[in-house]
């Protein structure tokens, strides 16, 4: 992920200024999709023997674990500062997306692969069919309303235009989790409705039994990607658009003859951006008068940009 500098004159500050509510809201649609679309996957199962179904279902339930596990984690990034973090805890958020991914690898991936290849063996005769096929029919249409919504966010809180330059640089992740399980799960529903399909024109269950070993494999890819994106946000990553340019136009107006010479950013959390920058003393050569200057730079670029919860400016006479 690399830093995107805006050489526009104005910057979009709409990008800046986002909460996570619309996240939350899109979180609580895709729990309350999934729980009912498990229910109706397990109850599949029970009818017809799936091995392909009863994947879809660990996968719906383990998404319901992640989609609570996002919950918790942006309630936690929300507490305050203490003397133990005086950054404040927005990483939390940061955390619990990397432990969604161990969640999706382990008790959807892999469990998936396991049920397939003990299908394999087995050789199970399928039962009322068709049920499967209702069943996915339902999870493929509540699944697609739920990733739509989840589409609709990314599109207000998208600067790039471009999805996969939205997916790269997204510092949220609770709506990247969302979006990559909606994605992965609805390529899962298409492929285990063609392996169901399969397996009941040709009377051979271990299609049924290939639909869970590809829906696992495509569970563990999942949680692959999902966790090198969290990864690198939680290592420390720069915000995905600089402000610097910005805020060099703030400190050029308020003190004559400065202007920005070194600049760090870090995001802190979801929506949380701490700012370090080094700035030339300019033509102020009063002690009191400069202290003044800095913190009127500070209380400007916090009122553009609300993002900004931590700034440490330093006035420098080198370059």
């Amino acid at each position: 992920k690399k830093i995107l500098i805006i050489q526009n004159d104005v910057l979009n500050e709409d990008h800046f200024n986002m909460t996570d509510g619309g996240s939350v809201k899109v979180i609580l649609f895709a729990l309350g999709a999934n729980l009912a679309i498990g229910i109706a996957k397990f109850i599949g199962w029970a009818f017809s023997g799936s091995a392909s179904l009863l994947a879809e279902g660990v996968h719906s339930i383990a998404d319901c674990s992640n989609q609570a596990l996002l919950l918790f984690g942006g309630k936690a990034a929300k507490k305050a500062p203490t003397a133990t973090h005086p950054l404040g805890y927005g990483r939390e958020s940061f955390f619990w997306s990397f432990v969604v991914s161990l969640v999706l690898f382990s008790m959807g991936g892999l469990f998936s692969i396991y049920e397939g290849i003990h299908k394999l063996s087995s050789k199970d005769h399928l039962d009322s069919i068709w049920i499967g096929f209702v069943v996915l029919g339902v999870a493929i249409l509540f699944e697609g309303i739920a990733f739509n919504a989840c589409l609709k966010e990314i599109k207000a809180q998208n600067p790039y235009g471009s999805l996969l330059e939205w997916y790269k640089k997204s510092t949220s992740p609770e709506l990247l989790t969302i979006f990559t399980e909606d994605a992965a799960a609805l390529m899962g529903l298409v492929f285990a409705a063609v392996c169901l399909a399969i397996a009941y024109f040709t009377g051979d269950p271990v299609w049924d039994a290939i639909g869970s070993i590809g829906i696992g494999v495509l569970l563990v890819l999942t949680a692959f990607f999902l966790a090198r994106e969290t990864k690198s946000l939680l290592i420390g990553e720069s915000p995905a658009q600089s402000l610097e340019p910005e805020i060099d136009k703030i400190v050029r107006a308020v003190i004559p003859g400065s202007r920005i010479i070194r600049y760090i950013a870090q995001q802190t959390g979801s929506f949380e951006i701490m700012v370090c920058y080094k700035i030339l003393r300019g033509e102020i050569t009063d002690a009191a008068k400069l202290v003044e200057s800095i913190n009127e730079i500070e209380t400007q670029v916090r009122a553009k940009f609300p993002q900004v919860h931590w700034q440490f400016v330093e006035p420098d006479d080198k370059v």
